[in-house]
């Protein structure tokens, strides 16, 4: 018999990404730059990260696209994209913790 008057309530566990399409979206330059700028947490336009990635905004699209699949970033309003919070280890570091691995993408070229 359970005789706890305040039993705690945990979080809503959130279910980790499937590490075969996330192995393989992370098998690319140019996503690794994109999960290295939004890192910082800050969403992103996809005309934003294409300059910063190097590439046109179709194509940094279709990066987004696979790692949305991977569960590696979400898109929001206004096709903001961002990594999942609960992803993000700490703020303005540029870790980010999959559950299967943890990127530092401080160091990611």
């Amino acid at each position: 018999m359970n005789t706890q008057e305040n039993p705690q309530k945990s979080a809503p566990v959130q279910p980790l990404p499937s590490l075969d399409r996330l192995a393989s979206a992370l098998g690319h330059p140019v996503r690794w730059k994109i999960l290295k700028e939004l890192s910082l947490g800050e969403p992103r336009m996809v005309s934003e990260l294409a300059k910063v990635v190097g590439c046109s905004p179709d194509m940094t699209s279709k990066h987004l696209a696979v790692l949305r699949k991977a569960g590696a970033v979400v898109q929001g309003r206004g096709r903001l994209y961002q990594i999942p919070p609960q992803h993000l280890t700490a703020p303005g570091e540029r870790l980010v913790d999959f559950g299967h691995c943890l990127l530092r993408l401080d160091v990611a070229g």
